[in-house]
């Protein structure tokens, strides 16, 4: 592809996707200088504050120490990385990421093993959407690498703060956000990226693998083809909140994302979804929603289906699947799990979904649920470091 030449060597992959074309918008953002984690300068925080007991640890509540700030603008690209005390941010009132979202983030964890080494999960996969996601919001790009180095000291100043504890973990919330100080409804010619870290424990209040109810309202939209479904942007996010509310109402603990007029199956709250039965031919499958445009490519999804292929005991899918489809496997008794899977909750059973006034039962936890335990028990001991995969990379 012609438009990648002299594109370093970490990009080129990204640029071979289906973002290449933002390069039309932004092509400056690509060949800019980026930040390099050599030039890191480091504050430590002279009033440290107590750690929180890990068994108590509520989801996106405790923060660390420290935190990591790089500035960029049109006019000097990069400047050096910080990595300096926990504190609020001063942005001007007119910031373009306050009043049109011209933001974006991810979310990827560090966990502690027994043998008291910290670990990370695939992180250049992190690093990898999170640059597509920078370039879909006309943001500027970075090299992944420099990053993920920067994010690794950071994790090391705050080392302490990583649970000693199988069942939680530290969540690292990487922000790219544009801090134009203009009102027009443009690209932002100034930018700040910044990353913060958190003790967390179960991402549900329901606990740690414990099944959740679904309701499925066609009325209700999380993305479109054409959209950016398939980026971690804000926007994806806050208008799902009141939908998530309407499903409380009704007794249900998260929303199942339809799409189209055929109710196609998308994704779980905020997770990917997967179903494991057997197919109309007999057969047993494990599907998934293709990357259409309108799924958010997670990283712990990529490695579901990773693990899935690499077992080669069934057959692994990803394509549509509709509420109809799902509902005649129920009705013919061919389905024997649905879970979600994500950074946050990793593998998560579905048992119920009401759709159009009616009451589904997934019989997830009848089945073991022995497809989805076997999937978070393999994850977690990669994450842990019980088990040796080139998937943990060791921090300190």
């Amino acid at each position: 592809m012609a438009v990648t030449m002299g594109v370093p060597g970490c990009l080129r992959q990204v640029l071979r996707g289906k973002v290449a074309d933002v390069l039309l918008f932004a092509p400056q953002r690509f060949f800019s200088t980026t930040f390099k984690a050599s030039d890191l300068q480091i504050e430590l925080n002279k009033h440290l504050k107590p750690k929180p007991d890990s068994s108590k640890l509520v989801f996106g509540k405790n923060f660390t120490d420290h935190m990591l700030t790089v500035e960029w603008s049109k006019e000097n690209g990069w400047g050096k990385p910080h990595i300096k005390p926990f504190q609020n941010l001063s942005l001007h009132p007119a910031s373009s990421a306050l009043h049109y979202s011209v933001e974006l983030f991810e979310g990827m964890k560090a966990f502690r093993g027994s043998d008291q080494r910290i670990r990370l999960f695939r992180p250049m996969l992190n690093m990898d959407r999170m640059l597509q996601s920078s370039l879909r919001a006309c943001l500027p790009a970075f090299d992944q690498s420099e990053l993920l180095e920067c994010i690794r000291q950071l994790i090391r100043v705050d080392q302490d703060w990583v649970p000693h504890s199988s069942t939680a973990s530290l969540y690292i919330r990487p922000i790219l956000i544009g801090t134009e100080p203009s009102l027009g409804v443009s690209i932002s010619n100034h930018a700040l990226l910044f990353v913060i870290l958190g003790p967390v424990g179960p991402y549900f209040t329901t606990g740690s693998f414990n099944p959740v109810s679904l309701l499925a309202d066609p009325r209700f939209v999380r993305a479109w083809i054409g959209g950016v479904g398939n980026c971690k942007v804000g926007g994806n996010y806050g208008p799902t909140i009141y939908v998530q509310r309407e499903a409380a109402k009704v007794g249900c603990q998260q929303v199942l994302w339809l799409y189209g007029d055929d109710h196609q199956i998308t994704e779980v709250g905020t997770m990917n979804i997967f179903l494991f039965w057997k197919d109309q031919e007999g057969d047993m499958e494990l599907v998934t929603p293709l990357l259409n445009g309108i799924i958010l490519p997670g990283v712990t999804r990529q490695s579901l289906l990773d693990l899935a292929r690499k077992w080669g005991e069934f057959k692994v899918s990803e394509r549509s699947i509709t509420m109809s489809e799902l509902i005649k496997g129920l009705e013919e008794k061919r389905v024997k799990e649905l879970f979600g899977s994500g950074t946050a909750c990793v593998v998560c059973p579905v048992d119920k979904i009401l759709y159009q006034g009616k009451n589904y039962h997934i019989p997830t936890m009848e089945n073991g649920p022995e497809i989805a335990k076997r999937f978070l028990k393999e994850l977690t001991d990669i994450q842990y470091g019980r088990i040796p995969s080139d998937w943990a990379e060791e921090v300190c």
